[in-house]
């Protein structure tokens, strides 16, 4: 019976393991983290993480053939198959800071996976890595071996959270990268055999080590220039009054672009659009492409450019001051259907807003205060790193309130940011939400979930990415310092 142990019980490793699991009934997966307080989520009624279909997935198969656990080394040891979904933060200080992967939990994996084993054993990148990673593990795991052989893969994951299940069990692809040696064909084919228990032969895709680093930075790095491609029209779209919406749709239905990824909004967020691309921009950097490293920066560029332009339409809009004003902040998670808030646009633009003394009153129905608190007080790249290694952070912002009730988050407040597209924003009672609001009552939509035309009717004054301006809006344009 294979025995497959997994590393880090976080995003990927948690659902990717319960799905294997599913699928692999004669597999035993074991998933290993030092946090118990992690693992004791995995092992209760309260998963650690939201994703729809990830509780029955994980009740059907936890005891029988998936199980949870701090014991690392054991189970390490007990492996045939390691794979190794650790944090990869973005550097702090030092050379590459700001853009390198840190990669010191890897590598701390990597020597105990060499310490503690008794067999060969294929270990499986699954963590985002920059490219020759592998080959830094390789020297590692080789000369600590003891006799033991080490087989590297790299099986990068192309999950979108809100869909990591059905991604899972309907992949795209997998893609499993190894070295071009019997040894490294042999791995492959161990690891391919695994995956096709349900995944079609066609769609399990084999490549070189670096060409399967590569390709997950590469497809985070084209995903995220969509999205900053159509936010950079979306600016254009509110100069002249076209709308954003029917630009998007009209070149989403040429067959060589294609309608994903084209949805204006107040920008891209998760763990993974701008960590990856800052590292291929350092790798680009480290290869002397210059003008390649500044290709890619540009997609971050705007990125940051379309939250600093939301903020100054919200303090622009009204009056030009928004200080001691209550702004209700409608959704904090980076997108629907996930409570992950990792460089969620929501944190950038809460902080502009309560740098002009705003009163925020959030309401997410994943989010919870503690962590709304903590990502508004802590430093970028901090949060990447794991729970007890984060600095402390205060248990309350002066200015900011955390609601259970999108109806609580609006009484008496003169705007409304809609920053994640949960369906419930669409569906809320804004007659009801008007009335209970200051006037003029303002509706900045960062999502374009709201029906704009009945909301104006209601009396709102809208602000609705890449649409045509509201008249109110025309006469106060918002300026980029």
């Amino acid at each position: 019976m294979v025995k497959i142990c997994c590393i880090g019980a976080g995003y990927v490793g948690g659902p990717t393991m319960a799905v294997i699991a599913l699928k692999c009934p004669k597999v035993v997966v074991t998933v290993v983290d030092i946090s118990s307080q992690r693992i004791n989520g995995w092992n209760s009624d309260h998963l650690p993480i939201y994703e729809p279909g990830l509780d029955d997935v994980v009740k059907q198969c936890r005891g029988k053939n998936l199980f949870f656990s701090t014991d690392v080394e054991k189970h390490v040891s007990e492996a045939d198959i390691v794979f190794v979904s650790v944090n990869t933060p973005t550097k702090t200080h030092g050379l590459g800071a700001g853009k390198a992967a840190d990669l010191t939990y890897w590598e701390s994996a990597a020597r105990m996976i060499a310490d503690v084993s008794k067999s060969d054993k294929i270990v499986v990148e699954k963590s985002t890595v920059p490219v020759k990673t592998a080959e830094a593990i390789e020297r590692i795991l080789t000369h600590n071996k003891k006799g033991i052989n080490f087989t590297i893969l790299s099986n990068p994951e192309f999950l979108a959270e809100g869909t990591a299940i059905e991604d899972l069990f309907h992949p795209d692809r997998v893609l499993i990268g190894g070295r071009e040696t019997p040894e490294g064909q042999k791995a492959i084919q161990t690891l391919k055999e695994v995956y096709a228990n349900w995944v079609p032969v066609e769609k399990i895709l084999c490549t070189n080590l670096w060409s399967a680093e590569l390709s997950k930075l590469a497809a985070n790095a084209f995903l995220a220039q969509r999205i900053s491609s159509v936010n950079a029209m979306s600016a254009l779209c509110e100069a002249t009054g076209a709308d954003v919406t029917q630009v998007s749709h009209s070149i989403g239905t040429d067959s060589r672009i294609g309608p994903k990824f084209l949805n204006a909004s107040v920008g891209f967020g998760g763990s993974c659009f701008q960590k990856d691309i800052m590292n291929l921009v350092y790798i680009c950097e480290c290869n002397g492409l210059p003008e390649v490293a500044n290709y890619w920066k540009q997609v971050v560029k705007v990125n940051d450019y379309q939250k600093t332009r939301f903020v100054n339409r919200v303090v622009s809009s009204m009056f030009n001051t928004i200080s001691a004003k209550k702004i209700a902040i409608f959704g904090f998670a980076f997108k629907k259907d996930t409570g992950d808030t990792r460089e969620t646009p929501a944190i950038d633009v809460c902080k502009g807003l309560l740098g002009d003394k705003a009163k925020l009153s959030i309401y997410d129905p994943q989010v919870t205060e503690e962590q709304i608190t903590k990502d508004l007080s802590m430093r970028k790249f901090d949060k990447d790193h794991p729970a007890h290694l984060q600095p402390p952070s205060p248990t309350s912002i002066k200015q900011v309130s955390v609601v259970w009730d999108a109806y609580e988050a609006v009484k008496e407040a003169h705007g409304i940011c809609i920053m994640t597209e949960w369906d419930e924003f669409k569906k809320l009672d804004y007659k009801k939400v008007y009335d209970s609001m200051q006037k003029p009552a303002f509706i900045f939509d960062g999502r374009n979930v709201v029906d704009v035309q009945k909301v104006r009717e209601i009396g709102f004054i809208v602000y609705s990415i890449g649409k045509p301006l509201d008249p109110w809006l025309k006469d106060m344009p918002a300026v980029v310092a």
